[in-house]
């Protein structure tokens, strides 16, 4: 899935807040739950994308879209209601 056009970054921090895109905490900023900064494993997940872990996340993250298509929160799957979505500062891409 990866491509010479998207190649994957090396590290990417995967935010995780509650409910939909733009949900805001009682002050109007933009909740966040938890964060963690996750690193390449070398492996490609279940969805076909490389696998990224660290901070007791796993996630497999599209590169090109930068969706994270699949993640764990500490051996667990995310919580109800919460999702998960990259940090504006990916990592430089793997050599």
């Amino acid at each position: 899935m990866t491509s010479p056009a998207h190649p994957a970054p090396g590290r990417y921090t995967v935010v995780l807040r509650p409910g939909p895109p733009g949900a805001q905490d009682t002050e109007g900023h933009d909740a966040v739950l938890r964060t963690a900064r996750v690193e390449a494993t070398g492996a490609i997940g279940v969805s076909g994308y490389p696998r990224y872990a660290g901070e007791g996340v796993q996630a497999e993250i599209d590169p090109a879209s930068r969706a994270v298509e699949a993640v764990t929160v500490d051996g667990e799957e995310l919580p109800y209601g919460w999702i998960a979505q990259l940090a504006d500062d990916p990592g430089p891409p793997r050599s």
